[in-house]
């Protein structure tokens, strides 16, 4: 759960699973855990209680392998054209 407060309107929103706005011409939005605004300097966050927990059904080894997978080049063949 996160709350968020807007420093021009100084309406402060709590996250729900609807879309949340202030009001005001900054336009700050809440929606669960994502935050949006014109101007996110004009956004302070009060609470983030968000914790994310990584579960994977894969082992260390074959996660490095997918990586390592990913990050090959892949190989272009020129055809000659006649």
């Amino acid at each position: 759960m996160i709350t968020v407060r807007c420093k021009e309107c100084k309406t402060e929103l709590t996250s729900s699973s609807k879309l949340q706005f202030c009001g005001c011409p900054n336009q700050m939005s809440l929606l669960e855990n994502k935050v949006g605004a014109k101007d996110l300097n004009k956004v302070v966050m009060v609470t983030n209680n968000v914790e994310r927990k990584i579960t994977s059904h894969f082992s260390k080894e074959e996660l490095i392998y997918q990586e390592e997978r990913r990050r090959r080049k892949v190989k272009r063949l020129d055809f000659e054209v006649r």
